[in-house]
């Protein structure tokens, strides 16, 4: 048997299971498997499939239009397919529907106008805090000025330091 895309197959195919057993199945299964029945008899037009993969529900907040269980969301989603039926497009059904209920309900910003900020930002804000990260890393790796320099001590340098260091001796013991 074909799998059908969301694993829709196994109401209809339960219920003829069980029918076929000669069990009765309860009203709510057999609801159930009717109305998975009719959704796998029923296929979306591939434009209708598109815009609906696109657009937000304003039914059911945070929940994408494909998966909003109301009946609200259910007629908005027979709206889009009687639209795709008629011939129009997938962003003509989009604009459609963000006209009709708001751009808030686009799940994709457009990559035009302000909409193009949202695809922008994002990334050069992750690459200037890469590009931070790579700066502070290479300033922690190589050593410091002070450490470097004491090395380089010329001798006359060394003598006068001696020098300056026995004549603070001097003074700590005349204090004594």
């Amino acid at each position: 048997m074909k799998e059908v895309e969301g694993g829709r197959w196994f109401a209809p195919l339960f219920a003829v299971l069980v029918s076929a057993c000669g069990a009765d199945l309860p009203p709510e299964a057999a609801e159930l498997a009717s109305r998975e029945a009719a959704a796998v008899a029923e296929e979306l037009h591939p434009e209708a499939s598109e815009a609906i993969s696109k657009l937000r529900s304003p039914f059911c907040p945070g929940f994408m239009l494909e998966v909003c269980p109301t009946s609200d969301a259910e007629a908005l989603r027979d709206s889009l397919q009687a639209g795709a039926r008629a011939g129009l497009s997938a962003d003509s059904l989009v604009e459609w529907m963000v006209a009709a209920w708001g751009e808030e309900y686009r799940a994709l910003p457009q990559a035009s106008g302000s909409g193009l900020l949202a695809w922008v930002v994002p990334p050069a804000v992750l690459l200037l805090g890469l590009g931070l990260v790579v700066i502070a890393l290479r300033r922690l790796k190589r050593p410091s000025m002070a450490v470097a320099g004491t090395d380089a001590i010329t001798e006359d340098e060394r003598d006068r330091l001696d020098a300056a260091l026995a004549e603070l001796e001097e003074m700590e013991e005349a204090q004594l």
